[in-house]
């Protein structure tokens, strides 16, 4: 029995109560991550962990005894991080959970780059973009949105996302184009309806120094980044999207920045990962890798005094 592998196995099923996830997330045969646990209970000689056919529980033996093994994996990790060559060349699974449209327009762009930085590294992006559990999901790290609802999780901003107003075209050939907010009242959008609290949000705009909401007609409502950008695309409505997600389409003619004399709040993006004495190389190189990426795109910085 590999003690190490064994005691990181321990780890995992008491942290998602649960073999099959751990079987899952470490893509292990569920009998293997059985075998090794028993392996474990037998070479200690107490029960770490009490079974029933609904659910995994720790002992009160294990509990101690998994204290002791996150310590000792977390000084391992840390031995293996102070070695130049694990620091330059990092391997394995990272997990990555962020929506459709983020993977779109930041990370599959860039994504060529960060394999030529590190070859060994397995990518896999989940498009979820809802409240998960790292630990029962087996995710290593979130990308976000937003202002971080997950407290729990280490939440570093890598950017401000600058908003802007564009419409297709085709839309403002039909209907005219906004020049005011009164204007922009008159017009049609296509609204954002967030797929995890089913909230509309308004257009927003800051206006001597108070923040201006403009709610709009739609007969379109979406819940999903890229058909939303879609369907302005298409002509269907106004939107109000995060300029990194539509400056390909501005550059190309598809949609066009209106109400530029206008600003809009900002919104933050954000990397989102647990507690950890000491991270993994490979999530660390990600991590800075994201941090870089976002910092260079000039709709993405982080304002001086946001930093």
């Amino acid at each position: 029995m590999d003690r190490f592998e064994a005691m990181e196995i321990f780890t995992r099923v008491v942290e998602a109560n649960s073999f099959t996830k751990v079987s899952e997330s470490l893509d292990l045969p569920r009998a293997k991550v059985s075998r090794t646990i028993q392996a474990l209970e037998e070479h200690v000689g107490v029960r770490l962990l009490n079974r029933s056919t609904r659910q995994v529980s720790v002992t009160e033996d294990g509990a101690s005894f998994y204290e002791r093994c996150v310590r000792i994996l977390a000084d391992v990790a840390d031995a293996e991080s102070s070695l130049s060559n694990k620091r330059e060349n990092p391997a394995g699974t990272i997990r990555v959970d962020t929506s459709g449209t983020l993977a779109r327009s930041l990370l599959l762009p860039a994504l060529d780059d960060f394999y030529r930085q590190y070859p060994a590294i397995d990518v896999r992006l989940g498009l979820a973009d809802r409240n998960i559990d790292l630990i029962q999901d087996g995710v290593d790290c979130v990308i976000r949105m937003g202002t971080p609802e997950e407290s729990s999780l280490v939440a570093k901003r890598i950017g401000v996302a600058r908003i802007v107003t564009c419409a297709s075209p085709a839309y403002l050939d039909k209907y005219g184009t906004p020049k005011t907010l009164e204007e922009l009242a008159e017009h049609r959008a296509v609204n954002y309806v967030s797929a995890r609290t089913g909230r509309t949000f308004p257009f927003e705009y800051e206006v001597n120094g108070e923040i201006e909401r403009v709610s709009m007609d739609s007969t379109l409502a979406v819940n999903d980044g890229s058909v939303y950008i879609s369907a302005a695309v298409l002509g269907h409505g106004i939107i109000q999207p995060s300029r990194f997600m539509v400056a390909e389409l501005i550059e190309q003619g598809a949609l066009t920045e209106i109400l530029g004399n206008y600003r809009s709040p900002g919104t933050p993006l954000s990397i989102l990962y647990a507690h950890r004495h000491n991270l993994s190389s490979r999530l660390r190189a990600f991590i800075d890798w994201v941090s870089e990426l976002a910092a260079n795109n000039p709709d993405l910085r982080v304002p001086a005094a946001a930093a």
